[in-house]
Parts: structure tokens; C-alpha cells; sequence
């Protein structure tokens, strides 16, 4: 029995082709009764969800485009996190050439994501890379929050098909996407679906937090948290400091991997107020409030950074509140940018001699790429390392292995080596810019008018089925699925 708001008038056809068996590869294809097909998302597959069932993974797996694009009119873009766009070069090269919308953030954070994939997974070719981003850009259309468009070349029944950007709070730029199917004149003789892309956590640093949509008939939700509570803002800041302090006594690097959009700037956020608060208070009574340097080793992150800050009219009120006080939350007297690969070396190698304390922020946040790997490989078997984990850590990644073996003494492989783990391993799953349970629940309860049909995806098998319980019990009448 479904929910009586549910709106079955109008059928369309969603099927998934990422992020049903995990928190990678985000891709939804949502169809009308002409044929006709949007995409929201067109993500890479990550860690064990690129392993195909066949044999080991292989690039095809990570990157195919499993169906025809001909009927696809349109790609909605919900943010620019790589398991949510990294299969857009792979979709143009299948065919696609239509409008690829998204908020203006997101446009022009975009084309830098693909480039540095482009660069670090596919091809150094510089052409090869410049015609992509050519073409990526040309099709890309901005638009603000909350403004409905028609979707070109789309439409039910000879009607245009609605949609529009709603703030998620994930990262800078990030959206949920509301859609509008259907020719009726009231509201409700529309068909109102709902993907929830990435939704951000309440009282995250640094952006407003999501709020729910009137009115759903169908909602896709994300799941990565959907068995898990967080800790409250004041008590992970806590035990951030507290660790922080604890690992700098016993000497040594932390080592945070970050993604380099997102994750980054909420901890340098964190961060300043941590120093800020400490030099007010009491400056002796802490090895914070000595001078420390914090490395962000990312030129990707520096640059998204700088966006950040030139984007701060998209940042929350307490955020907006510290610059106007002269505070510099994302530029602070601590911090040190690495930019070059040469520079990236003699800062490996001076930490792994020396034990300076040192905070290393660097990529990637699974630690399955990028610069953060060097710095694992080099001081994961020194005692006085710690790692300090704070976001999802996705089945495969060599992260979830350091996770689930490091506490024991044991190993993880790294670019073919095996690396014993001596370092500390610490997580602080309450910093994930990920919606948790209660927040995800309240998403879809708390609309005036509740989704009757909901599709559950982007999650563990276990987050998805405790969510699935959860929505069940307090919308008795709607039809939650896992979507598969």
C-alpha cells in the first residue's frame, strides 16, 4: 500500500548504473514515455566495486558506459566529487553531446576535477586532454539554486520535464535535484521525483545544511551513513583537539588523507578555530598553540581552496560571520601549501628523517592515489606516525585496509609494495560531510507532503538495510526498496 501522496500517473523508469552495490559509481537514469532518458550523475567506481565479477579490475570495468546514449537528452550533474562525475569523458566518448546542467560552483569546479583524472588515471597527452575539457566545457550550462529550467529536449507526453538545484550541504556547489514530470496544472498532478545526490551533514563546517524539498512522489536517497549516528560538532572538534595534542606529544606527523574538494577546506576550517581559540584562551597549555606547521600537499586542494574563498557568498552564516571579524578561516598563519612534485619529495623524506610534528593534509582520501600514498609508504612503519582517518573508507581501498589491519600490526600494499603498519590508526567518522541516519530520515519525513516511494542507494549492504528499517517503520505506508 502506498502512501496517498504517491503520484503513479505519470510512469517513468529509473535504473541505476553505479552505486548499487556500494558508495561508487553514482549514475541514474531516469526515462519517460517516449524514450527519451536524463542521467543525473555519471560517477567512477572505486576500491572493490571496480572489480569486475569476472577477473581482476580493469580499467573497462571502472569506466564503461553500459548503455545506449542515443535517447539520452541531458546529464544533471549533483556535485563534482569524482565517484559522482568521473565516467563524463567515458559518456562523451560514447556519444553523448547534450547539456550537462549544474549549479554554478559546480561548473566551474568541474572541468579542474576532470583534468587532474585525466591526468593521474587516464593519459598525460596534453591535447587529448585539452580537447576533453574543451568539450566538457562547451556543453556545461550554470545555473543558480532553486530556479526551475526545462530540461532541453526532454519532455512526457509532448510536455517539458521541470527541474532545479537545491543547496545539499556536501560541498561547495553540491545539490539535491528536484524533477517535475508531467503536463498538469496543479502541483499535484505532476510528478515530483527527487535525487538526493550527496546530502551534507547538519552543522557541518563552512556550508549551510540541507533542507527538505515540499513534496516527493519518488525519492533516490543516499545511504553511505545509513546505520550510523555522528557525534555532535562541539564533540568531534573536541576529540579532534585532544587527539591532535596527544599525537603531537608523543612527536611525529598526522597524517589526515582528504579528498581534495570538501573534506580539505572543512578541516582547515576546523583547524583555525581550533589555534584561534587556544591562542585567546590559553596559549601555554597546549603544543597547539605552538607554531605548527599544517601542510596541505595538493595543488588540486590549494586550488579548490582558492575557489572556496572566492566563493564564500555560498558559505554558511557563521563562516561569513569570521571573515567579517578578520578572521581568515581557509588562510591561516600555520598553513603551508606544497605545490610541486619536487617540493612533495624533500617534505616526504625530511618528515620520515626528522619527526617533525607536522599535520599532512593530502590526497586521496582513500588513500588509493596520489601524494597521501608517499607519505604512507614512508612513515606508516614509524611508531611516532599517526593517521588520522575522518572520512568513508570504501570496500577495497587500500584505506579501509590500514583501517582494519593497522590496529593490529599488519600490512597493507601500496603501488605493489607491502608496507608494515607501526603508525597509530585513528577515525573520526564524525567529520564525514556525510548525512547519518537521523539526518537522512528527517530528508524524507520532514517534507510537507512524503515520498510513497522510495529507492535507497550509494551504501554498504548494512547501512542500506538498517535505513530501509528505519524509513519503513515511520512512513508505514510508502514502498522503500534497495535499489538494485
Amino acid at each position: 500500500m502506498y502512501n496517498d501522496t504517491y503520484n503513479d500517473t505519470y510512469n517513468c523508469n529509473i535504473v541505476h548504473h553505479g552505486a548499487v552495490t556500494g558508495v561508487t559509481g553514482s549514475c541514474h537514469r531516469l526515462t519517460v514515455d517516449s524514450g527519451e532518458s536524463l542521467l543525473v550523475d555519471c560517477g567512477l567506481f572505486q576500491g572493490a566495486e571496480a572489480t569486475s565479477s569476472d577477473g581482476p579490475d580493469t580499467e573497462l570495468d571502472r569506466t564503461r558506459i553500459d548503455f545506449d546514449v542515443s535517447h539520452v537528452r541531458a546529464l544533471l550533474v549533483t556535485h563534482c566529487h569524482i565517484d559522482h562525475v568521473g565516467r563524463i569523458p567515458y559518456l562523451l566518448a560514447a556519444g553523448f553531446n547534450g547539456p550537462i546542467y549544474a549549479t554554478v560552483a559546480t561548473c566551474e569546479l568541474l572541468p579542474m576535477v576532470i583534468e587532474d583524472a585525466l591526468k593521474v588515471g587516464v593519459t598525460r597527452n596534453r591535447s587529448i586532454i585539452a580537447q576533453i575539457i574543451k568539450t566538457l566545457k562547451a556543453l556545461l550550462v550554470p545555473l543558480p539554486y532553486d530556479q526551475w529550467f526545462d530540461v532541453s529536449g526532454f519532455e512526457f507526453s509532448s510536455a517539458p520535464v521541470r527541474a532545479r538545484f537545491r543547496v545539499a550541504g556536501h560541498i561547495l556547489g553540491s545539490a539535491y535535484i528536484e524533477l517535475d514530470i508531467g503536463n498538469g496544472r496543479r502541483v499535484r498532478d505532476r510528478k515530483r521525483v527527487i535525487f538526493s545526490g550527496d546530502l551534507g551533514a547538519p552543522y557541518s563546517p563552512l556550508l549551510p545544511a540541507p533542507k527538505p524539498p515540499y513534496r516527493a512522489d519518488t525519492l533516490v536517497i543516499e545511504s553511505t551513513y545509513g546505520d550510523r549516528l555522528h557525534d555532535s560538532r562541539r564533540v568531534r572538534q573536541k576529540r579532534l583537539q585532544s587527539l591532535l595534542e596527544r599525537c603531537l606529544r608523543d612527536g611525529g606527523t598526522i597524517l589526515i588523507p582528504a579528498f581534495s574538494i570538501g573534506r580539505t577546506q572543512e578541516l582547515l576550517y576546523e583547524l583555525e578555530d581550533i589555534f584561534y581559540r587556544l591562542g585567546k584562551s590559553s596559549p601555554q597549555q597546549s603544543p597547539l598553540s605552538e607554531y605548527i606547521d599544517v601542510v596541505v600537499d595538493s595543488p588540486l586542494a590549494a586550488e579548490f581552496t582558492r575557489q572556496y574563498r572566492r566563493l564564500s557568498e555560498l558559505w554558511d552564516a557563521e563562516a561569513r560571520g569570521r571573515l567579517e571579524r578578520g578572521r581568515h578561516p581557509l588562510s591561516f598563519e600555520q598553513l603551508l601549501t606544497i605545490n610541486s612534485h619536487e617540493e612533495h619529495l624533500q617534505t616526504v623524506g625530511y618528515l620520515r628523517r626528522t619527526g617533525r610534528p607536522a599535520i599532512v593534509i593530502a590526497a586521496s582520501g582513500m588513500c588509493a592515489g596520489g601524494r597521501m600514498v608517499n607519505y604512507l609508504k614512508a612513515l606508516l612503519p614509524d611508531a611516532r606516525t599517526d593517521v588520522l582517518f575522518v572520512g568513508y573508507q570504501a570496500r577495497g581501498t587500500p584505506g579501509r585496509d590500514i583501517q582494519r589491519w593497522g590496529p593490529e600490526g599488519g600490512y597493507v600494499v601500496l603501488d605493489g609494495e607491502r608496507v608494515t603498519i607501526q603508525a597509530n590508526i585513528h577515525t573520526l567518522s564524525g567529520y564525514s560531510a556525510h548525512a547519518d541516519q537521523k539526518d537522512l530520515i528527517n530528508f524524507a519525513t520532514r517534507m510537507r507532503h512524503p515520498p510513497g516511494d522510495i529507492r535507497i542507494v550509494h551504501g554498504d549492504a548494512d547501512a542500506k538495510q538498517a535505513l530501509k528499517a528505519r524509513l519503513q517503520a515511520v512512513l508505514p505506508t510508502a514502498r522503500v526498496e534497495i535499489s538494485t
